[in-house]
């Protein structure tokens, strides 16, 4: 049995159907809304790294941090292979200490779901908050607390993908995969099929998943200190094609953060 983070190309493979220049497009449209004007771009759990890519092709000094070598190593691959600049650091994005500031740091894809507790997740804001440049931004795309507190969730948990000829079909988590009303901890089962060349490969995994509620981070904020929250989104939509958190259409919760 192999780890889906341990095959960062199956994981960005499952991660296709996300429309990544767009959603940069937006992360640039909300900074340009608060009045940042990124140089340079940190991206945190970045995994393969595709956000800190995108805005490496467009010019942006950009660096990614993730704590799997794999995914480290996958992203160092990708960047060479398409001629563009990256920075990547192997951290834990609890800990990390960098030396520099940036103008715009990421976190993408639920990504603080990684974070198990509490002083975790104050921790990270603490480490973003000592990297934010002046007037900089922290935006952080979480899922919609729709998808774990009712029975109508916004995204599914099983979806297919294409690209390149290849194939696959993907569960991110079972019928019987429960949130413990506790620890707010869920084991998410993981299965993905790959067909493609003649061939399918299985992989299934596990993954230790926290949900987070908004109050919780807006809680987490005022704990860690030195960050600040002007706007919350319910989707990628910028300006007049905003969409707020409470909105039905909503499906993730982007929360935009800056230095206090």
């Amino acid at each position: 049995m192999s780890g889906i983070y341990d095959d960062p190309w199956a994981y960005e493979l499952a991660c296709s159907f996300r429309d990544v220049p767009a959603e940069a497009d937006a992360l640039l449209g909300w900074c340009a809304e608060h009045g940042a004007r990124p140089a340079s771009v940190l991206e945190l759990a970045a995994g393969p790294a595709e956000h800190a890519r995108e805005f490496a092709r467009r010019g942006l000094a950009a660096t990614a941090l993730d704590l799997n070598a794999e995914m480290c190593a996958y992203a160092e691959r990708e960047a060479a292979r398409d001629g563009v600049e990256l920075t990547v650091v192997k951290d834990d994005m609890t800990r990390f200490d960098l030396g520099r500031r940036f103008d715009l740091i990421v976190t993408m894809l639920d990504s603080t779901s990684h974070l198990m507790t509490l002083d975790a997740l104050v921790a990270h804001l603490r480490r973003v908050a000592a990297h934010l440049s002046p007037g900089g931004l922290y935006i952080v795309e979480m899922s919609h607390p729709r998808d774990r507190l009712t029975d109508d969730p916004t995204v599914s948990s099983g979806w297919t993908v294409e690209r390149g000829g290849v194939h696959a079909t993907v569960r991110w988590g079972e019928p019987g995969d429960r949130l413990d009303p506790v620890t707010q901890i869920a084991d998410d089962h993981v299965t993905m099929t790959i067909t493609g060349d003649g061939d399918t490969r299985v992989l299934r995994d596990v993954v230790p998943y926290r949900f987070w509620t908004a109050t919780e981070l807006d809680a987490a904020i005022r704990l860690a200190g030195g960050l600040e929250t002007p706007a919350r989104h319910g989707d990628f939509g910028v300006g007049a094609d905003a969409v707020p958190l409470t909105d039905p259409a909503a499906w993730r919760m982007i929360t935009i953060l800056r230095g206090a």
